[in-house]
């Protein structure tokens, strides 16, 4: 069985809001990773943006604004991203771009 491997692009609010250690980078790369391999169903880029709500330094009651065919799974790949995404101390509904890019 074959891994997809994906690069990712948080952009936006979103890259604002990420917080830039080591530890948080690997743990965040390896959620995207298995996210993606998990729902997405092939190996093309996909743009999804979310908009969900920010509290304790958290994302929660994401919705899928935009986004690919819903059988190409990157809707729920990038749902499945955003319970790992650090917010700091935004509060409030905001908009989440997130890319996905098979590796190379």
């Amino acid at each position: 069985m074959s891994t997809m491997k994906y690069g990712m692009f948080v952009a936006g609010a979103a890259a604002a809001m990420l917080i830039a250690t080591p530890a948080m980078a690997g743990s965040l790369a390896e959620q995207f990773a298995s996210c993606a391999s998990k729902f997405a169903s092939s190996k093309q880029a996909a743009s999804v943006m979310l908009e969900c709500t920010a509290a304790d330094g958290k994302l929660s009651d994401c919705k899928v604004l935009e986004a690919p065919a819903p059988a190409a799974g990157f809707d729920k790949a990038a749902l499945c991203v955003a319970e790992a995404l650090p917010v700091g101390s935004r509060t409030g509904s905001i908009k989440v771009p997130i890319k996905f890019e098979p590796s190379k």
